[in-house]
């Protein structure tokens, strides 16, 4: 519960995945990964399917969240925007990995 609170949905904790909305599921997906206290979470595309509101507001928690713990997250977009926004940025260029500037 302290975690589904920390991502806003504690008063959502007894619906079912269907009675939620897609930044809902988002949340209680990032809720289950952070639920055991890990060091490292990875994301794929976890704003895909979002409106773009919704998606600055996952992005603003991974943020916070990333701050607030000891857990880093690697995440795999196709959003340029996104990935941005991030302290890395590494791009798969003909197989091989290469930091963007």
């Amino acid at each position: 519960m302290q975690i589904l609170s920390r991502v806003g949905m504690q008063d959502r904790a007894d619906h079912k995945p269907g009675e939620l909305s897609g930044g809902e599921r988002q949340r209680v997906a990032i809720a289950r990964a952070l639920v055991t206290d890990p060091s490292l979470v990875l994301m794929d595309e976890p704003t895909g399917n979002l409106d773009q509101t919704t998606a600055a507001t996952i992005l603003a928690l991974m943020d916070e969240l990333a701050k607030e713990s000891a857990c880093a997250f690697v995440i795999v977009t196709h959003d340029i925007s996104l990935a941005g926004h991030q302290d890395r940025m590494m791009k798969l260029d003909g197989g091989k990995l290469v930091q963007q500037p």
